[in-house]
Protein backbone atom coordinates (compact mmCIF):
# COMPACT_ATOMS: atom_id res chain seq x y z
CA UNK A 1 0.00 0.00 0.00
CA UNK A 2 1.04 3.54 -0.30
CA UNK A 3 0.84 6.08 2.82
CA UNK A 4 1.88 9.60 2.72
CA UNK A 5 3.38 9.19 -0.90
CA UNK A 6 5.98 6.31 0.52
CA UNK A 7 6.15 2.23 0.20
CA UNK A 8 4.58 0.83 3.45
CA UNK A 9 4.74 -2.96 4.02
CA UNK A 10 1.04 -4.79 4.22
CA UNK A 11 2.12 -5.79 8.21
CA UNK A 12 2.10 -1.89 8.59
CA UNK A 13 -1.85 -1.41 8.24
CA UNK A 14 -3.18 -4.91 9.90
CA UNK A 15 -5.65 -3.87 11.98
CA UNK A 16 -8.89 -1.72 11.67
CA UNK A 17 -7.93 1.06 13.52
CA UNK A 18 -4.82 1.38 11.57
CA UNK A 19 -6.38 0.97 8.18
CA UNK A 20 -8.70 3.96 8.79
CA UNK A 21 -6.00 6.66 10.04
CA UNK A 22 -3.76 5.81 7.55
CA UNK A 23 -6.30 6.98 5.00
CA UNK A 24 -5.58 10.30 6.92
CA UNK A 25 -2.14 10.50 4.91
CA UNK A 26 -2.16 10.70 1.14
CA UNK A 27 0.38 11.87 -1.34
CA UNK A 28 2.11 14.87 -1.36
CA UNK A 29 2.19 17.23 -4.87
CA UNK A 30 4.70 17.14 -7.49
CA UNK A 31 5.53 19.35 -9.93
CA UNK A 32 3.04 20.91 -11.58
CA UNK A 33 0.46 18.07 -11.79
CA UNK A 34 -1.27 16.34 -8.47
CA UNK A 35 0.90 12.52 -8.41
CA UNK A 36 -0.96 9.96 -10.50
CA UNK A 37 -3.32 11.94 -12.24
CA UNK A 38 -2.85 14.62 -15.39
CA UNK A 39 -4.18 17.44 -13.34
CA UNK A 40 -2.78 20.70 -12.90
CA UNK A 41 -2.99 22.81 -9.72
CA UNK A 42 -4.44 25.78 -11.39
CA UNK A 43 -2.86 26.77 -14.66
CA UNK A 44 0.78 27.67 -14.69
CA UNK A 45 -0.57 31.34 -14.71
CA UNK A 46 -2.49 31.53 -11.73
CA UNK A 47 -1.40 34.24 -9.11
CA UNK A 48 -0.31 31.63 -6.51
CA UNK A 49 1.91 30.09 -8.95
CA UNK A 50 3.04 33.97 -9.49
CA UNK A 51 6.64 35.29 -8.40
CA UNK A 52 6.30 38.12 -6.59
CA UNK A 53 9.79 39.30 -5.83
CA UNK A 54 9.64 42.31 -7.89
CA UNK A 55 6.38 43.62 -6.02
CA UNK A 56 6.16 46.89 -4.47
CA UNK A 57 6.01 46.71 -0.82
CA UNK A 58 1.96 47.81 0.30
CA UNK A 59 1.76 50.91 1.68
CA UNK A 60 0.63 49.03 5.25
CA UNK A 61 3.07 46.62 5.42
CA UNK A 62 4.03 48.26 8.76
CA UNK A 63 0.71 48.64 10.16
CA UNK A 64 -0.08 44.82 9.56
CA UNK A 65 2.93 43.71 10.54
CA UNK A 66 2.79 45.43 13.77
CA UNK A 67 -0.89 43.80 14.54
CA UNK A 68 0.86 40.39 13.73
CA UNK A 69 3.44 40.61 16.92
CA UNK A 70 6.19 40.03 13.64
CA UNK A 71 8.93 41.83 16.28
CA UNK A 72 7.90 39.20 18.37
CA UNK A 73 7.17 36.24 16.71
CA UNK A 74 8.56 33.53 14.70
CA UNK A 75 7.07 31.37 11.88
CA UNK A 76 5.69 27.79 12.86
CA UNK A 77 4.56 25.09 10.60
CA UNK A 78 1.50 23.53 11.07
CA UNK A 79 2.34 20.24 10.13
CA UNK A 80 4.84 17.50 10.59
CA UNK A 81 5.18 14.66 12.83
CA UNK A 82 2.87 14.02 16.27
CA UNK A 83 2.59 11.45 18.93
CA UNK A 84 0.92 9.10 16.92
CA UNK A 85 3.55 8.37 13.40
CA UNK A 86 0.17 7.33 11.46
CA UNK A 87 -1.57 10.37 12.52
CA UNK A 88 0.85 13.21 11.46
CA UNK A 89 -0.30 16.90 11.57
CA UNK A 90 -1.13 18.81 8.64
CA UNK A 91 -4.52 18.75 6.29
CA UNK A 92 -4.11 15.47 4.03
CA UNK A 93 -6.18 15.41 0.67
CA UNK A 94 -6.67 12.18 -1.57
CA UNK A 95 -7.39 11.42 -5.66
CA UNK A 96 -10.57 10.44 -5.50
CA UNK A 97 -11.15 6.38 -6.21
CA UNK A 98 -12.98 5.42 -9.36
CA UNK A 99 -15.95 4.29 -8.69
CA UNK A 100 -17.01 6.85 -5.81
CA UNK A 101 -20.29 7.71 -5.30
CA UNK A 102 -20.86 11.00 -4.70
CA UNK A 103 -23.24 12.19 -2.02
CA UNK A 104 -25.36 15.28 -0.98
CA UNK A 105 -23.60 17.44 2.05
CA UNK A 106 -25.69 19.44 3.81
CA UNK A 107 -23.92 23.03 4.82
CA UNK A 108 -24.20 25.31 7.73
CA UNK A 109 -23.61 28.25 5.49
CA UNK A 110 -25.35 26.57 2.31
CA UNK A 111 -25.85 30.17 0.55
CA UNK A 112 -22.03 30.42 0.03
CA UNK A 113 -21.38 26.46 -0.78
CA UNK A 114 -21.28 24.81 -3.94
CA UNK A 115 -24.45 22.86 -3.94
CA UNK A 116 -23.69 19.56 -6.26
CA UNK A 117 -22.97 16.53 -5.53
CA UNK A 118 -19.40 15.61 -3.33
CA UNK A 119 -16.89 12.20 -3.54
CA UNK A 120 -17.29 12.22 0.11
CA UNK A 121 -17.27 8.58 2.07
CA UNK A 122 -16.18 6.61 4.89
CA UNK A 123 -13.16 6.00 3.22
CA UNK A 124 -12.02 10.11 2.73
CA UNK A 125 -9.36 11.38 5.01
CA UNK A 126 -10.43 14.07 7.21
CA UNK A 127 -8.16 16.65 8.90
CA UNK A 128 -7.63 16.03 12.67
CA UNK A 129 -8.80 18.54 15.12
CA UNK A 130 -11.38 21.12 15.29
CA UNK A 131 -11.56 22.53 11.95
CA UNK A 132 -11.63 18.87 9.97
CA UNK A 133 -10.78 19.87 5.83
CA UNK A 134 -11.54 17.20 3.15
CA UNK A 135 -10.02 17.66 0.46
CA UNK A 136 -10.52 15.60 -2.84
CA UNK A 137 -8.94 15.87 -6.25
CA UNK A 138 -11.53 14.04 -8.79
CA UNK A 139 -9.38 13.31 -12.29
CA UNK A 140 -12.39 11.55 -14.10
CA UNK A 141 -15.20 14.43 -15.46
CA UNK A 142 -18.62 13.47 -13.76
CA UNK A 143 -22.22 14.17 -14.61
CA UNK A 144 -22.16 17.01 -11.72
CA UNK A 145 -18.78 18.19 -12.58
CA UNK A 146 -15.66 18.87 -15.06
CA UNK A 147 -12.25 16.24 -14.85
CA UNK A 148 -9.79 17.71 -12.21
CA UNK A 149 -12.02 19.01 -9.89
CA UNK A 150 -11.05 19.95 -6.53
CA UNK A 151 -13.62 19.59 -3.97
CA UNK A 152 -13.05 20.98 -0.52
CA UNK A 153 -15.05 21.11 2.95
CA UNK A 154 -14.60 22.20 6.35
CA UNK A 155 -15.72 21.15 9.65
CA UNK A 156 -16.61 18.14 7.92
CA UNK A 157 -18.54 14.97 8.60
CA UNK A 158 -19.31 12.00 6.79
CA UNK A 159 -22.39 10.07 7.22
CA UNK A 160 -24.42 7.19 4.98
CA UNK A 161 -27.61 7.70 3.37
CA UNK A 162 -26.74 11.39 2.31
CA UNK A 163 -26.57 12.70 5.76
CA UNK A 164 -23.53 13.99 5.57
CA UNK A 165 -22.63 17.40 6.88
CA UNK A 166 -19.92 20.22 7.17
CA UNK A 167 -19.36 23.99 7.60
CA UNK A 168 -19.09 25.04 4.01
CA UNK A 169 -17.59 23.80 1.21
CA UNK A 170 -16.63 24.22 -2.39
CA UNK A 171 -15.62 23.15 -5.88
CA UNK A 172 -12.83 24.29 -8.51
CA UNK A 173 -11.85 23.37 -12.05
CA UNK A 174 -8.21 23.08 -11.49
CA UNK A 175 -7.77 23.75 -15.63
CA UNK A 176 -9.55 26.89 -14.76
CA UNK A 177 -8.79 30.34 -13.36
CA UNK A 178 -12.04 30.93 -12.26
CA UNK A 179 -12.24 32.12 -8.85
CA UNK A 180 -15.47 31.71 -6.48
CA UNK A 181 -18.21 33.97 -6.16
CA UNK A 182 -17.09 37.26 -4.54
CA UNK A 183 -18.22 37.26 -1.01
CA UNK A 184 -18.69 33.50 -1.31
CA UNK A 185 -16.24 31.92 1.48
CA UNK A 186 -14.99 28.03 0.92
CA UNK A 187 -13.58 25.54 3.19
CA UNK A 188 -11.23 28.47 4.15
CA UNK A 189 -12.08 31.91 5.82
CA UNK A 190 -10.78 33.71 2.36
CA UNK A 191 -12.69 32.13 0.15
CA UNK A 192 -9.56 30.22 -1.40
CA UNK A 193 -8.61 26.60 -2.58
CA UNK A 194 -6.53 24.96 0.55
CA UNK A 195 -4.40 22.47 -1.71
CA UNK A 196 -2.40 25.04 -3.97
CA UNK A 197 -1.30 26.85 -0.89
CA UNK A 198 -0.32 23.48 1.27
CA UNK A 199 3.96 23.04 2.03
CA UNK A 200 3.82 19.58 0.32
CA UNK A 201 6.76 16.69 0.83
CA UNK A 202 7.48 15.94 -2.30
CA UNK A 203 8.26 19.30 -4.37
CA UNK A 204 10.63 20.16 -0.85
CA UNK A 205 12.53 16.73 -1.29
CA UNK A 206 12.64 17.92 -5.37
CA UNK A 207 14.30 21.26 -3.82
CA UNK A 208 11.60 23.23 -5.78
CA UNK A 209 8.01 24.30 -4.50
CA UNK A 210 7.05 26.69 -7.07
CA UNK A 211 3.60 28.58 -5.75
CA UNK A 212 2.54 30.63 -2.34
CA UNK A 213 2.58 29.03 1.04
CA UNK A 214 -1.49 29.76 2.73
CA UNK A 215 -0.99 31.13 6.49
CA UNK A 216 -3.27 32.30 9.31
CA UNK A 217 -3.52 35.30 11.33
CA UNK A 218 -5.63 35.99 14.19
CA UNK A 219 -6.65 39.13 13.94
CA UNK A 220 -7.64 40.11 10.03
CA UNK A 221 -10.28 43.42 9.32
CA UNK A 222 -13.43 43.07 7.50
CA UNK A 223 -12.29 43.16 3.85
CA UNK A 224 -10.46 41.12 1.48
CA UNK A 225 -8.28 41.63 -1.36
CA UNK A 226 -7.88 39.83 -4.88
CA UNK A 227 -7.33 36.53 -5.37
CA UNK A 228 -9.59 36.40 -1.99
CA UNK A 229 -13.27 36.54 -2.27
CA UNK A 230 -14.80 35.96 1.62
CA UNK A 231 -13.47 38.02 4.53
CA UNK A 232 -14.27 36.87 8.49
CA UNK A 233 -12.77 39.87 10.48
CA UNK A 234 -13.62 42.56 12.73
CA UNK A 235 -13.57 46.05 12.51
CA UNK A 236 -9.80 46.76 12.97
CA UNK A 237 -8.25 48.02 10.01
CA UNK A 238 -4.77 48.38 11.38
CA UNK A 239 -5.30 44.02 11.07
CA UNK A 240 -4.62 43.15 7.57
CA UNK A 241 -7.39 41.51 5.14
CA UNK A 242 -7.76 38.43 3.92
CA UNK A 243 -5.49 37.96 0.48
CA UNK A 244 -2.56 39.62 1.74
CA UNK A 245 0.68 38.35 0.92
CA UNK A 246 3.55 38.68 2.27
CA UNK A 247 7.02 38.16 1.13
CA UNK A 248 10.61 36.98 3.59
CA UNK A 249 13.25 39.43 2.50
CA UNK A 250 15.72 38.45 -0.05
CA UNK A 251 18.65 39.32 1.93
CA UNK A 252 17.44 37.06 4.97
CA UNK A 253 19.57 33.91 5.36
CA UNK A 254 20.29 30.95 7.68
CA UNK A 255 23.41 29.00 7.47
CA UNK A 256 22.95 25.54 6.36
CA UNK A 257 23.87 24.13 9.93
CA UNK A 258 20.86 25.27 11.22
CA UNK A 259 18.74 25.36 8.14
CA UNK A 260 19.78 22.28 5.66
CA UNK A 261 18.36 21.78 2.27
CA UNK A 262 14.24 21.10 3.38
CA UNK A 263 14.40 24.55 5.11
CA UNK A 264 16.49 26.35 2.49
CA UNK A 265 13.73 25.00 -0.03
CA UNK A 266 11.38 26.78 2.02
CA UNK A 267 12.92 29.94 2.53
CA UNK A 268 13.43 29.98 -1.40
CA UNK A 269 9.74 29.91 -1.34
CA UNK A 270 8.67 32.49 0.68
CA UNK A 271 11.29 34.82 -0.84
CA UNK A 272 9.84 34.07 -4.48
CA UNK A 273 6.26 33.25 -4.23
CA UNK A 274 5.62 34.58 -0.14
CA UNK A 275 2.93 34.01 1.82
CA UNK A 276 -0.91 34.35 1.24
CA UNK A 277 -3.58 35.05 4.31
CA UNK A 278 -6.09 32.67 3.93
CA UNK A 279 -8.04 31.91 7.15
CA UNK A 280 -8.00 33.04 10.90
CA UNK A 281 -5.99 30.92 13.17
CA UNK A 282 -2.67 31.48 15.30
CA UNK A 283 -0.23 34.29 13.81
CA UNK A 284 2.52 33.04 11.14
CA UNK A 285 0.78 29.62 11.36
CA UNK A 286 1.30 28.28 7.86
CA UNK A 287 0.05 24.62 6.50
CA UNK A 288 1.19 21.26 4.74
CA UNK A 289 0.04 18.10 3.89
CA UNK A 290 -0.47 15.41 6.02
CA UNK A 291 2.56 13.39 5.39
CA UNK A 292 4.43 10.49 7.61
CA UNK A 293 7.83 11.21 5.46
CA UNK A 294 8.00 14.61 7.61
CA UNK A 295 10.81 14.62 10.31
CA UNK A 296 10.99 16.72 13.26
CA UNK A 297 14.08 18.40 12.33
CA UNK A 298 12.77 19.21 9.04
CA UNK A 299 10.12 21.21 10.51
CA UNK A 300 11.05 22.60 13.56
CA UNK A 301 14.13 24.32 11.31
CA UNK A 302 11.45 26.78 10.01
CA UNK A 303 10.64 27.66 13.12
CA UNK A 304 13.89 30.19 13.19
CA UNK A 305 12.32 32.13 10.87
CA UNK A 306 11.34 35.69 12.39
CA UNK A 307 7.99 37.01 11.27
CA UNK A 308 10.03 40.53 11.04
CA UNK A 309 11.91 39.66 8.32
CA UNK A 310 8.68 39.44 5.96
CA UNK A 311 6.77 42.46 4.23
CA UNK A 312 3.27 42.92 2.82
CA UNK A 313 3.75 43.48 -1.12
CA UNK A 314 0.74 45.04 -3.52
CA UNK A 315 -0.09 42.54 -5.96
CA UNK A 316 -2.81 44.10 -7.11
CA UNK A 317 -0.32 45.13 -10.31
CA UNK A 318 -1.32 41.19 -11.67
CA UNK A 319 -4.94 41.25 -12.11
CA UNK A 320 -6.19 40.77 -15.43
CA UNK A 321 -9.90 39.87 -14.40
CA UNK A 322 -11.34 40.05 -10.62
CA UNK A 323 -13.37 36.81 -11.00
CA UNK A 324 -9.99 34.92 -12.46
CA UNK A 325 -6.99 33.80 -10.32
CA UNK A 326 -5.29 34.89 -13.80
CA UNK A 327 -2.19 37.01 -13.07
CA UNK A 328 0.57 38.83 -15.26
CA UNK A 329 3.59 37.11 -15.78
CA UNK A 330 7.43 38.32 -14.59
CA UNK A 331 9.28 39.40 -17.74
CA UNK A 332 6.05 40.00 -19.85
CA UNK A 333 5.49 43.19 -21.87
CA UNK A 334 2.06 43.06 -19.93
CA UNK A 335 3.80 42.51 -16.78
CA UNK A 336 6.24 45.72 -17.00
CA UNK A 337 3.22 48.05 -18.25
CA UNK A 338 0.97 47.19 -15.32
CA UNK A 339 4.02 46.54 -12.49
CA UNK A 340 6.83 48.46 -13.35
Amino acid sequence: MIVGGTAVPAAVATTKHEKLTSTRVTHALAGTTVPGTHCPVFPADNVWNTPITTLPVDQDSATWLASLDAASTSLHPDYGPSGTPSEPYGIPYEIVPAGTVFTHVTFLYASESYRGLYPLSAATAIESGSDRHALMVDPRRSASSPACSLFETWDTYFEPHGHSHAGSGAMWNLNSNALRPSGDTSADAAGLAILPGLVNFNEVAAGAMDHAIRFTAQCTQRSFLWPARHEAGQANNACPPMGARFRLNASFTLPSSSCARFCQTVLSTMKTYGLILADNGSNWYFQGTADRRWTYSEVDQLKAIPASQFVAVDESCLMVNPNSGEALQPGTAAYVASCG
